[in-house]
Formats: C-alpha cells, structure tokens, sequence
C-alpha cells in the first residue's frame, strides 16, 4: 500500500515538473522601463536554449522595476511555459554598459514610449499582401482587426505572437467570424516578397480567407512601422529588434486596446476580439 502511494506521488510530481514554467538565467541592459504597462525593454545577451542575443520587451510586474530605469545593467530570470514568456526576477547589477548586452545600444535604438495610443484613429496605410494586392486597411473598416507587426525569419517572439493569433482566429464564436480580420505587417520588405509571406502564413497554420500579410517597398513599410511606433533596429546576427505589440482596432477604425509582450492567452484574446465584434 505505501509503495503504491509512493508511487503516486512520484507521478504526480513528475507531472508537475513537466507542466511547469522553465526557467532562464540572462543578463542585459534596459533600453526602457514602463511600470504601468507592466513592460521591461531589455538589450540582452544570448539566453541559450531560448533565444539569441536581442533587443525584446518582457511582461513584468509593475513592483519588480520599481527603481530601475534606461541604462541600468540587469540580471534577470525569464519564466516561459508553453508560448508564455514573463520576467519573474530582475536585479540591477551595474552600471550602464557592464552587462554584455546584443548590441551595445546607440543609434537606431528603439524604445516603448512611442506606441500609438488606445482610444486613438489607427494610423492608415495601405501595403501589398501575401497575394501582391494593394489593401488599405481603411478597406477593412466594419471589421474588428487584430493587427501585428512580424517578419518570416525571426528568431524569436514572431512566430509565438502568429502562433498566439492562429488559435485566435481558429477558435472565435462562428457568429462572429465574418466581421473580424487579421493583419500582419511585416518587419522586414527586402526579404518577405508576398511568395515569402505567403510561405509564412501556411507554414504556421494562419487562414489567409480572413488575414493578410502585409509588404510593401521598405519606405512604405517603414512609414507604416514608425507611426504606430513599434520601432526597428537592426541585430548584430541579422535579427529586427521591435517593440512586441498588437493592436485590437474597432469597426471605426480606432484602437480600442493594445497588448505589449506575449503574456497573452489565445482565449483571453479571442473574448476580447468577440466582445468588440458583437458591440456593432
């Protein structure tokens, strides 16, 4: 009877372990810190098994920066399970430019401050999509539109962010499906032509019936980058350093709310996507 009750708990602990958060040791600079949107911009260096060495914003709870700000060198440990990252400890360590951090920082350095604003008109644009068609996005007004900014050879938080969104669009309320729409604008024009895009969206599993993928000539696509202020910075190894952010925009074409970082479940986006479409 004990070895069998023995035996239990071992399972159980086993299974416990295998559906934990993994934890990630890191160091890095701050590039930005905003407490209130629970938001931590870090310039870090390689977090092997994880990610290379980027420039990527973190969820953190507010009291965890308290003190902390633009420059501080950091040690830091990232919680990740499944597609969920989060920082759940962070301590300054040095002073600017002690830790090793991607690049250094200086010029091109991209930071949380600029985001477009909720309750603020969408800024307009008008790209070309996975299948080489010019679509403004004032096209799709009527539509409540999920829009990202991704591109098809990061390393990183873009296929999480798309993959997030997949399960977004795959389980919606069927009554609300027809008035909802997916974009993604990608990061990087010279490379992601509507083929490569096109190749993008299959690969991860996204219905092109109801998202487009967005290129377009780099100074097109920059524009569109710089006015809702997602930034880009080139890596040293190739990557695009960007701000993590996607915009819920309503039928009206205003963003109704925005969401910094990947500490967002698919259902809790697909309620909030669902409320905004039935609200008319």
């Amino acid at each position: 009877m004990m070895r069998n009750r023995l035996a239990a708990l071992a399972a159980s602990l086993l299974l416990v372990s295998a559906c934990g958060p993994e934890r990630y040791e890191a160091k890095g600079r701050i590039v930005d810190v905003r407490a209130d949107l629970g938001q931590v911009m870090i310039d870090h260096e390689d977090i092997p098994g994880l990610m290379p060495a980027m420039t990527m914003n973190f969820d953190v709870d507010p009291e965890l920066v308290a003190g902390l700000a633009a420059g501080d060198a950091v040690q830091f440990r990232l919680s990740r399970k499944g597609e969920i990252y989060r920082i759940v400890t962070i301590a300054k360590i040095g002073a600017a430019g002690t830790a090793g951090t991607s690049s250094g920082g200086g010029e091109g350095e991209i930071g949380l401050s600029d985001v477009a604003p909720a309750e603020a008109e969408a800024p307009p644009f008008e790209l070309v999509d996975q299948d080489g068609t010019r679509r403004a996005l004032a096209s799709l007004r009527g539509k409540v539109v999920l829009l990202d900014f991704i591109y098809a050879n990061c390393p990183g938080p873009c296929p999480i962010l798309t993959g997030t969104h997949v399960r977004v669009q795959r389980t919606l309320p069927e009554d609300v499906k027809p008035g909802v729409w997916f974009a993604s604008v990608t990061l990087d024009p010279d490379r992601d032509t509507p083929q490569a895009l096109k190749h993008y969206a299959k690969s991860r599993g996204a219905d092109v019936a109801s998202w487009s993928f967005f290129g377009g000539s780099r100074a097109e696509v920059d524009d569109v980058l710089t006015r809702y202020g997602v930034g880009k910075a080139p890596g040293p190894h190739g990557e695009i350093q960007h701000v993590v952010v996607t915009f819920l925009i309503d039928r009206q074409g205003r963003i109704a709310k925005r969401y910094f970082g990947l500490d967002h479940h698919a259902d809790d986006l697909a309620k909030d996507v669902a409320e905004l479409a039935r609200k008319g």
